[in-house]
């Protein structure tokens, strides 16, 4: 018996709102500056794990973005590449599902919090701030 495939980590799975036409979204990592300071100052989620930051471009592209962040805050080189794996590993499994096409989404380490965090919490709180993130906000 042959295992299933395994999914394509470019690709971004349909969420339930999305129509038939943006089914399929690629996954690319933000790595410019002014990228991460336009999402900086859109819609902010934190959690106890991490902040999530995310923004709509206004562009038409089915791409998703997202960048990591781990400033010296969070300790030395070691434990900042730790923080960010642990996040990339989160935005693979988590964010597939519940992404929108057209969005930038930052993922900021908190001190002494997101190195140590159980993953399964960590899990969550990418959940629960992805929908907050989403959710529509009353005017």
């Amino acid at each position: 018996m042959t295992p299933p495939p395994e999914p394509d980590p470019g690709l971004c799975a349909v969420a339930s709102y999305a129509s038939a036409a943006v089914s399929v979204c690629r996954l690319e990592t933000l790595r410019n500056r002014p990228d991460f300071l336009r999402a900086a100052s859109a819609r902010r989620q934190g959690t106890g794990g991490f902040l999530l930051q995310a923004r709509a471009r206004g562009d038409d592209a089915a791409t998703v973005r997202v960048g990591f962040t781990a400033s010296k805050k969070i300790g030395n080189a070691v434990l900042r590449n730790r923080a960010k794996r642990r996040m990339r590993a989160l935005a693979r499994e988590v964010m597939p599902a519940l992404v929108r096409p057209g969005w930038d989404y930052v993922l900021v380490a908190k001190p002494g919090v997101t190195v140590v965090r159980d993953y399964a919490d960590l899990r969550r709180d990418l959940l629960s701030a992805l929908l907050s993130v989403h959710r529509e906000r009353a005017k």
